[in-house]
């Protein structure tokens, strides 16, 4: 009599539970997920939003959880003390980035300052960014960019308070266009140019295929053996973005290149104009192909997190009028009716800053911080890791863990008062931690804390209706809304003298 193929399945797992459970002892691993599948391991239970799915996980199996998606070993960390871990004494090990196809493509070949691996080309990349590009000095170079930027955006809703705004889209160009003047000198949004605006739309289309094809999942990625079927249809899209980036960014360099024998001035250059000053000395290292792909990492990380956290803070200030209402006093008292705020008034507006990190709690722009790898074995929690273990930090588990925070799906700005800056310990880390943390913070906390500010200091919010904002989230890498925020607002009487001098 034939035994039925159930029998045998049951059979087959028990076995496998039984040995796996037996070797994880012996070898000390953190917990896992029983059953893994043959070949796919635990790819069955990955189901969108990610961030959420791994939170329910953890919540059942642990904050330490080792997971086996397809080939791939990967770490999921959902405590600030196992982050500590992670990005303090374990920091260089985790200091790589997995190879991934978003990484190979679009990294150009693991080369990237987002992609490449923790070694002396990464290094330079970063010092780069930090000391040349996004350090103090330059961004205080830049701060007339931003101060006009958000004039002009003022100027904008007043002229258009009559009528709905379209939130989403005001931060955005507000972001494309700070960025790209800092880059190189050009302004795409709200000129009213024609060729400009076409320019800027091809523009911002790169940057949103880059966003959509950076957050769409990779089978590929787990399961190494489908590559030998072909070229899949996202290998083909990330193909021909990078082709369509590399000509339009290579067109921005052209037209900032200096002919040769030309004087280059020292003051206030682009960031094009910085990196192709150190092509002279250096045009082995500082290609044209390292400047673009320098130049998209720039974009990406300052364009779409930003008008993103901008986004989640209005729709939470118009869920909660109140919280509104206190920060527009908060910046009378302060500041005034008889100017602007400024980026340096953010210090001494500790209830925006509240605001502030109160938004990148509940809405994380990298609800996953980027991926790292392991470059050698580990201890974590206790737990052996082996070597080449992907890691996941999910930090919006983190930031809606019960045990951490009281009501943590409550909107309570309040619940940061006296902290200074965007950390608190590893509870809350918006920008990563470690060495392979966001190096375009002080950016960001600048243009965020400036925008509010003015949007709170100049007009009157309302909802379009007494219906609440959704806040419900839609896929994506960085966490974008299901619904785009459209408001009314209105010029402030208090502050009708000031505006109009605008």
């Amino acid at each position: 009599m034939e035994v039925p193929y159930l029998y045998i399945t049951l059979i087959f797992l028990l076995a496998s539970y039984l040995f796996t459970s037996y070797f994880r002892k012996s070898s000390n691993l953190p917990p896992t997920i029983f059953p893994a599948l043959p070949i796919i391991g635990h790819l069955y239970l990955v189901k969108p939003p990610l961030y959420r799915t791994l939170a329910k996980l953890s919540a059942k199996y642990g904050d330490i959880l080792l997971l086996r998606l397809g080939t791939r070993r990967v770490l999921i960390v959902s405590s600030p003390s196992a982050s500590e871990e992670c990005f303090t004494k374990n920091d260089i090990i985790f200091a790589n980035r997995p190879r991934m196809l978003f990484g190979k493509i679009i990294g150009n070949n693991y080369t990237s300052l987002a992609w490449s691996p923790y070694g002396d080309n990464w290094r330079n990349l970063r010092r780069i960014a930090s000391i040349e590009i996004l350090s103090i000095h330059r961004l205080n170079e830049f701060h007339d960019i931003r101060v006009d930027e958000g004039k002009l955006l003022v100027r904008k809703l007043v002229s258009n308070s009559s009528s709905s705004v379209n939130v989403k889209s005001v931060f955005y160009e507000l972001t494309l266009n700070v960025m790209m003047r800092m880059i190189s000198g050009k302004r795409y949004f709200g000129g009213d140019i024609p060729e400009v605006e076409a320019e800027g739309k091809r523009f911002r289309e790169i940057l949103d295929e880059t966003f959509l094809l950076a957050g769409a999942a990779n089978v590929g990625d787990y399961l190494p053996f489908l590559r030998w079927f072909g070229v899949t249809k996202l290998e083909k899209k990330l193909v021909a973005l990078r082709e369509k980036r590399e000509v339009f960014f290579q067109g921005l360099i052209e037209q900032l290149r200096k002919p040769k024998g030309a004087e280059v001035g020292n003051n206030k250059k682009t960031m094009i104009e910085v990196l192709l000053s150190l092509q002279e000395s250096d045009p082995k290292y500082y290609t044209d192909e390292m400047i673009r792909s320098f130049v998209l990492v720039l974009l990406s990380a300052g364009t779409d997190t930003s008008a993103g956290t901008m986004e989640w803070a209005m729709s939470l200030l118009l869920n909660h009028p109140q919280v509104l209402k206190k920060a527009q006093n908060e910046i009378d008292r302060v500041v005034g009716n008889d100017r602007l705020v400024d980026e340096s008034d953010v210090v001494n507006l500790p209830y925006l800053r509240c605001i502030i990190n109160e938004t990148l709690r509940i809405c994380p722009p990298g609800p996953l911080l980027v991926p790292h790898e392991s470059s050698e074995d580990c201890v974590i929690g206790g737990y052996n890791i082996p070597r080449g273990t992907m890691l996941l930090v999910n930090q919006w588990a983190i930031h809606h863990d019960p045990k951490l925070w009281t009501d943590p799906e409550m909107f309570k700005p309040e619940r940061f008062e006296g902290l200074e800056g965007t950390r608190d310990g590893f509870k809350l880390m918006p920008f990563g931690s470690g060495r392979r943390s966001c190096p375009g913070e002080g950016l960001a906390v600048r243009v965020i804390g400036s925008t509010l500010g003015l949007l709170i200091q100049c007009f009157d919010w309302e909802r379009l209706s007494e219906k609440m904002v959704d806040m419900s989230e839609a896929p994506g890498l960085t966490m974008p809304k299901a619904e785009p925020l459209v408001a009314k607002c209105k010029p402030r009487l208090e502050i009708q003298t000031l505006l109009s001098e605008l």
